[in-house]
């Protein structure tokens, strides 16, 4: 029923196998390091009966905790010419609950990943203020901290999708989305303290890393809810994440969230750097660019069952999948099982957070005919997303005189007769 069985299954049996050779009265299971252990995992021999021997003793794996050799998920790597700048997806299809966890978080890197040592990374803040300061991180980590559960989108996730649908699964279609527990300073408390000069309208902010990201900022956002992050998940923000510090804008496209923050200048204009300019801007047929689109707007798709999935007989199953919006809360989703032309609302599961993935469940009875499964989500504001096809009459198609980014259109899976599901365009 689920995607990629026969891979799973004949590594489970190869270490099943590998572990009867090594017989069960074994005194200590012993970890290898192999090649044949998944990413963020150890091997460990496979008992008949782990009831009758002892188990593997608490530090054989370093101290850091280890997944399971038995789950295989991984981030794909969009086949880009290099590997400094390029982007990775996350399987959202193996996803359960809303949170991704640190080692599966989408990454989009322009310059690759920068090695940075906490101890000597400063965040500079000067421009339009009275105070210009310099933190370390241990100052940073003085101030009061909170922490916030909020997804972070790239603005680029679908945009193979537009013409035509390219990629078979969902964490190609849908994979550039992630969410984290975010703890940090919130960057209003920063502000205060280097006294923002009246006049001021904007910041902008600028990276450590090789391609000296930067975006500018509107600071009305900044005083709102923007946070110097520091913490993902419990624990130190991931060095593909932004370590040791990044600016975490809820709710607005991937690449304003600045990773490897190290500076902020406070100004009265945008900077029109190249990022906001000939990047991260959708021309139209008319000749004008969308520019400073910010914000993520209401989306969902289904991610169970989803393309290159295989349903093995007709039957019930629970559609499941994730819904977010940059405005705030889920406030609906729907399901179609016919193309879009009926509707019904499907579950959402608490606690329903705002500017945060919710995971959505409708139960189905598949009767065995081809049928073909989209979601809709509605947003506290009263958007609804639209079908793709109302994005491109708005916008066009991608190319030189169509989109690119924030593709935000309702996702079809088709299912054929013998189960099996794809990526289609239906509207």
């Amino acid at each position: 029923m689920f995607p990629n069985p026969g891979k799973a299954d004949s590594r489970r049996k190869f270490l099943i196998k590998s572990a009867a050779l090594a017989g069960a009265s074994a005194a200590a299971i012993i970890p290898r390091m192999t090649s044949a252990a998944p990413p963020g995992a150890m091997e460990f021999p496979v008992p008949q009966d782990p009831t009758k021997v002892q188990g593997r003793a608490i530090g054989d794996d370093g101290g850091y905790g280890t997944r399971s050799q038995f789950e295989t998920e991984v981030r794909w790597r969009f086949p880009t010419p290099t590997k400094q700048s390029s982007w990775s997806m996350t399987p959202l299809e193996k996803s359960v609950g809303v949170v991704t966890p640190s080692g599966l978080h989408f990454e989009r890197h322009h310059a690759g990943i920068p090695v940075i040592d906490p101890n000597r990374h400063l965040l500079f803040v000067h421009g339009m203020v009275n105070k210009t300061k310099k933190y370390t991180m241990a100052d940073l980590r003085r101030f009061p901290s909170v922490s916030r559960m909020h997804f972070i989108e790239c603005s680029g996730n679908g945009l193979t999708e537009w013409a035509v649908p390219k990629l078979k699964t969902v964490q190609g279609t849908h994979g550039l989305l992630s969410t984290s527990e975010w703890t940090g300073v919130p960057l209003s408390t920063i502000l205060k303290e280097v006294e923002v000069k009246d006049g001021a309208k904007w910041i902008l902010a600028e990276g450590s890393d090789a391609a000296v990201m930067t975006r500018s900022i509107p600071l009305e956002k900044c005083w709102d809810d923007a946070l110097l992050a520091y913490g993902q998940n419990g624990e130190a923000i991931r060095p593909e994440q932004g370590y040791p510090l990044r600016l975490i804008l809820p709710g607005w496209e991937g690449n304003t969230n600045i990773k490897w923050l190290r500076r902020l200048e406070v100004s009265d204009v945008p900077y029109m750097t190249r990022e906001e300019t000939s990047k991260y801007t959708d021309l139209l047929e008319n000749g004008k660019a969308r520019q400073f689109t910010f914000v993520m707007e209401a989306k969902s798709v289904i991610t169970f069952p989803s393309g290159e999935m295989k349903l093995p007989a007709r039957g019930f199953y629970e559609i499941t999948g994730l819904a977010w919006s940059g405005r705030g809360v889920v406030k609906r989703v729907d399901v179609s099982t016919d193309g879009g032309k009926t509707w019904q609302l499907a579950a959402l599961q608490e606690p329903v957070r705002p500017i945060c993935t919710t995971r959505f469940r409708f139960p189905w009875w598949w009767d065995g005919t081809p049928a073909i499964l989209q979601s809709r989500c509605v947003d506290e504001t009263g958007y609804v997303q639209p079908t793709i096809k109302q994005l491109v009459d708005v916008r066009g198609l991608n190319g030189p005189f169509g989109s690119i980014y924030h593709l935000n259109g309702i996702q079809s899976w088709a299912i054929a007769s013998d189960g099996s599901v794809t990526n289609v365009h239906h509207y």
